[in-house]
């Protein structure tokens, strides 16, 4: 019995049955390095995946912040101490002045679940307005808002999904129409059924429908639309934040809007547990006069050290240029292959998160999710490691750490290349 068989065994014997495992043929890793993981023969394989390892798999200034932190303290935000005030000083110096409180969690779904509440605090109204197959978390109220868990269909009373911006099937006129039409449709069938308008939560990289980063004017007057309804506009920075998107700090800052509230986690502390909100002092303020919210874990001392560990070196490295650069780079290597490749409908992205969509052929443009998987799990055998996402999974997924170089990019499209020049049909699944 191999190593990988014997922590399947494992596994299963502790884990549910479904439990999500990435891979046909899983991988067993047993450490990793920058943009490398490494498997039990030390066999390295080049994450293009990763994005919570965002400066690089065990960073060494980082490793170097939580052991030193862990050393020394570790504790709540109830009683004081400099780790989370250092850090939470030099976070908000990278957001717009007027957002200048912050409250930390342990993951973007709690994130985004804290800026559900203090929504329904400032404005008295419970409903909600998302983008169709989004995914804003895993708690109960933001599986509400999640019709990425429940095959793109909206199921709570209270919530409503506007037509995803599909830049692949849409025009940007189209785009921009339905967004600003459905959206007062929207607001007005809440308020019809009984639900005030609470606010509307928006993951502008949209990586839960296939990573639609561009065009970047469909939100221009939605800022106007929301406010003019007395609602709030939450940004979900959790997957485009950290220089993800190479323009900007902020994915939201490439759509020229300013939330109400911004939401962050994943890629924050390098791997370790950390998500956060960020608002303005009105409405933060608001509600905790009147809420005790308190969380034990969210902005403790360790992973608050981390976190200014990983922004630090995403400042010093200058990884928003990197991720800008190479992300260019790697956009145009991918692009290219589309020369080749029929199953090829279409690439897009921003910096270093892309996305191509595999297609049966391009005159149909219709989703091709087998092939797509097939392509995934035979990367995964060269030693190359994406995922999957859109609402047919069917678009490669691209979002390596910010230190991805063009070496990196070179790396991966060569092999992108090969794989799909070999006979795309599916792997038998390990069993």
């Amino acid at each position: 019995m191999n190593d990988v068989t014997k922590i399947l065994t494992r596994r299963r014997r502790v884990f549910a049955d479904n439990a999500l495992l990435f891979y046909d043929d899983p991988v067993y890793f047993t450490h990793a390095e920058g943009v490398w993981m490494y498997d039990a023969n030390d066999t390295p394989y080049l994450d293009a995946y990763n994005n919570t390892a965002s400066v690089g798999h065990c960073n060494v200034e980082v490793v170097d912040a939580i052991t030193r932190q862990a050393s020394r303290l570790n504790s709540h935000t109830r009683y004081l101490y400099d780790a989370v005030f250092d850090y939470a000083e030099e976070l908000l110096m990278e957001f717009p002045d007027d957002l200048s409180k912050i409250t930390f969690t342990c993951t973007g779904s709690e994130a985004n679940e804290l800026a559900m509440r203090i929504a329904k605090e400032s404005t008295g109204g419970d409903g909600f307005i998302v983008v169709g197959n989004a995914y804003h978390g895993c708690s109960n109220a933001t599986a509400d808002i999640s019709p990425y868990d429940s095959d793109g269909i909206v199921t709570a009373p209270n919530v409503r999904a506007l037509q995803p911006p599909n830049s692949y099937l849409l025009s940007n006129a189209e785009i921009e129409r339905n967004f600003t039409d459905g959206l007062r449709q929207c607001i007005q069938d809440l308020e019809d059924n009984g639900h005030k308008f609470a606010a509307f939560i928006i993951d502008t990289t949209l990586e839960a429908n296939g990573i639609f980063s561009v065009p970047t004017t469909y939100l221009s007057k939605t800022q106007e639309i929301i406010r003019e309804a007395g609602g709030l506009f939450i940004a979900d920075e959790v997957q485009g934040g950290f220089g993800r998107m190479g323009d900007t700090m902020w994915s939201f800052e490439r759509h020229d809007v300013t939330p109400d509230l911004i939401t962050v986690g994943k890629p924050m502390a390098n791997g370790l547990p950390m998500g956060a909100v960020i608002g303005t002092a009105n409405v933060i303020n608001q509600f905790f006069r009147k809420h005790r919210y308190f969380n034990t874990f969210g902005g403790n001392a360790v992973c608050a050290a981390a976190g200014l560990a990983t922004l630090r070196v995403i400042q010093r490295e200058r990884l928003l240029d990197n991720s800008r650069s190479v992300g260019k780079y790697l956009f145009d290597k991918c692009s290219k292959l589309m020369e080749k490749h029929e199953v090829i409908g279409h690439v897009r992205g921003a910096g270093l998160f892309v996305g191509i969509e595999i297609v049966e052929d391009r005159d149909s443009k219709k989703p091709a999710p087998v092939i797509a998987t097939t392509v995934m799990n035979n990367l995964r055998h060269h030693n190359v490691l994406t995922g999957l996402a859109g609402q047919f999974d069917n678009v490669l997924k691209i979002r390596p750490p910010l230190i991805f170089d063009k070496a990196n990019a070179d790396q991966f499209s060569d092999i992108l290349n090969l794989v799909l020049s070999l006979d795309l049909k599916p792997i038998v699944p390990r069993t």
